[in-house]
């Protein structure tokens, strides 16, 4: 499945844009210029799916750094603050990695 199977190519492109200078990424408008904050759950879970990149069930921080790469092969690697950051607002339960039920609250906060 790809990621435009979900998300319109379009939204994608002008989440990009938003954050294409080095510590500009806020996870909470990108989710929502990318249109990932109205999807439903079973949507919100498919894109978690292609961001596990190792099928681990959890995103880890490695995958995380380039959450932006997985919307588009030519975009940036997120910035090591950016990194932890994002993991520090999904990473409820302290386990430093991020779960299908973390990303959905995440994605709808």
């Amino acid at each position: 499945m790809a990621i435009t199977d979900i998300l319109s190519a379009t939204d994608i492109e002008s989440a990009l844009s938003s954050c294409q200078a080095a510590d500009s990424f806020d996870y909470k408008s990108f989710f929502s210029t990318v249109g990932l904050s109205s999807k439903t759950p079973d949507q919100i879970k498919k894109v978690f799916g292609i961001l596990d990149q190792d099928k681990s069930g959890f995103i880890e921080e490695e995958e995380l750094q380039l959450f932006l790469k997985n919307f588009s092969s030519s975009a940036r690697v997120l910035t090591s603050a950016e990194t932890k950051a994002f993991l520090a607002a999904g990473d409820t339960d302290g386990d430093g990695k991020i779960g299908v039920e973390e990303f959905q609250s995440l994605v709808k906060a």
